[in-house]
């Protein structure tokens, strides 16, 4: 009879791992904690609104093909997929508008307007990104991260010196670009992902590559509709997913988990895959002579940001607006600061905008808009009401100014989620919203380990360990741990 395999939590790591576990052969169960799939990419629908509770943004178009081709599928065999042109606009200083096209003749040309010469900087700077992107997509974050033998062939390294993993980003952008405009467009993908450009490596300019030469995408029906594809590919390859099933322990007896408890009883298992947040997966599940790492490690790591979220409905349409919009007109130095140097609730805050119904009329009723704004702020922090309340005005008051008509006396609907949310909804250590800081120190084999160093059958997948955070991190992490469970279980 084939091993069982237990998989906590229906993220996009834990489908991942799950659905490609099933493809080797193992039967293979998901326990998830809420009651439905997704984990951060959860959706809920009211008064005739659709919203996608986490990520919004599809950038990495071949990391789903590549996922789906694995079973044989193809992306449009779940879910119709879009381009969105413009990608996106960003809202400066002055204030200024701009779309950010999805032509790169265009894209070029705005370059080009801001800072005379930058257009052919700017290809060179995307054929390096595209460089890292090849060699860090394609063969770095596919390895488990747990040994420097991984790197030991020549190749790699003469890989690993040319994705200037010892040069900041904050450095490298600076060699192509002046205009401090082109410098927050270049660098935004860190702030909301990762830490400031000065602890980035340049190794992540790949995320560039990503979002000017690839693209940014929208699956019409909303980002839930990837999960909704995920869960009934797990299906089609045997996986049993059971739903409002909280993991309150790992058993362990041995060094081998044997299972794991729930309210409504044990589930045994002969291997566990933790998909839920790995510090609460081993801090509070674990027995303290079973875990890896203490809670000193924890706490010494440098987290990604949280967020504050409001989602909202609006029964009239808005104007200005495109799908997603990035408000960078406060200052854009001063907010990174109060995120990773000085945590605290930012006294100017950047925000992001996303109108999906203005792609997608299926999200919202006719004449009306579903909004999705988020801040990116430090993890840890306390978000009682009143301070939730203050940053909705806050933030709205510029909406508003930007689009040149009220918006808050149409709300209809509006809820908001941050770090109490995150923390009762997912067990996000600190609240956090996106894992761990894309730092040198928290790279590859610095990460915490997909591998239990004292559970032989334990191994952990998703945004906290291997390759890192983001839903494309999330698809490859799956994977990854998958291999490793069959090499080490056969």
């Amino acid at each position: 009879m084939s091993k069982h395999v237990l998989v906590i939590g229906s993220g996009f790591a834990g489908l991942s791992a799950a659905t490609s576990l099933a493809q080797r052969g193992y039967r293979v169960t998901i326990l998830e904690k809420n009651e439905g799939p997704g984990g951060r990419a959860r959706v809920f629908r009211t008064q005739g609104f659709t919203f996608d509770m986490g990520p919004s943004w599809y950038w990495m178009p071949d990391i789903f093909e590549q996922y789906f081709a694995r079973f044989g599928k193809k992306v449009s065999d779940y879910y119709n997929l879009v381009r969105l042109d413009p990608s996106y606009q960003v809202i400066f200083k002055g204030p200024e508008a701009v779309d950010i096209p999805a032509a790169m003749s265009e894209l070029r040309q705005l370059f080009e307007r801001y800072e005379p010469g930058s257009a052919a900087r700017l290809d060179e700077f995307l054929r390096q990104a595209a460089y890292k992107y090849k060699v860090g997509i394609g063969k770095f974050v596919h390895m488990p991260g747990r040994s420097l033998l991984e790197f030991a062939d020549p190749r790699l390294l003469v890989d690993a010196v040319r994705l200037d993993l010892l040069q900041s980003m904050h450095k490298h952008v600076r060699k192509f670009f002046k205009d401090p405009r082109l410098l927050e467009l270049v660098e935004f993908p860190i702030l909301f992902l990762g830490a400031t450009s000065e602890n980035t490596p340049a190794l992540y300019s790949l995320m560039n590559y990503a979002d000017l030469a690839l693209g940014t995408w929208y699956p019409m029906g909303g980002m839930h509709k990837i999960v909704e594809g995920m869960v009934a590919l797990a299906q089609e390859q045997g996986v049993t997913l059971h739903y409002n099933q909280e993991v309150q322990q790992i058993v362990v007896e041995n060094g081998r988990a044997t299972g794991v408890q729930t309210a409504s009883g044990f589930h045994a298992a002969d291997v566990v895959v933790a998909g839920a947040d790995y510090h609460h997966a081993e801090q509070h599940l674990l027995a303290p002579e079973w875990r890896h790492y203490d809670e000193a490690y924890w706490d010494k790591r440098t987290m990604a940001p949280s967020s504050l979220l409001f989602y909202l409905g609006v029964n009239r349409r808005i104007e200005k607006l495109r799908h997603h919009n990035l408000f960078f007109d406060e200052d854009f130095s001063l907010h990174a600061e109060e995120i990773y140097e000085n945590p605290k609730w930012p006294s100017r805050p950047l925000f992001y905008a996303s109108a999906p119904s203005l792609t997608d009329p299926s999200v919202a009723p006719e004449g009306c808009e579903n909004l999705f704004l988020l801040i990116p702020v430090a993890p840890d922090l306390p978000d009682p009401e009143a301070t939730r309340e203050h940053y909705y005005h806050l933030i709205m008051d510029r909406l508003e100014r930007h689009c040149g008509h009220s918006i808050r006396d149409a709300v209809v609907y509006k809820r908001s989620f941050a770090h109490q949310d995150f923390q009762q909804d997912y067990h996000s250590y600190k609240g956090n919203a996106y894992g761990l800081a894309n730092t040198l120190r928290q790279t590859a084999i610095l990460k915490p380990s997909l591998k239990s160093n004292k559970v032989g059958n334990l191994y952990f997948t998703g945004q906290l360990t291997v390759p890192g955070p983001g839903v494309p991190p999330s698809l490859i992490s799956g994977q990854v741990v998958a291999g490793e469970v069959e090499k080490e279980n056969k």
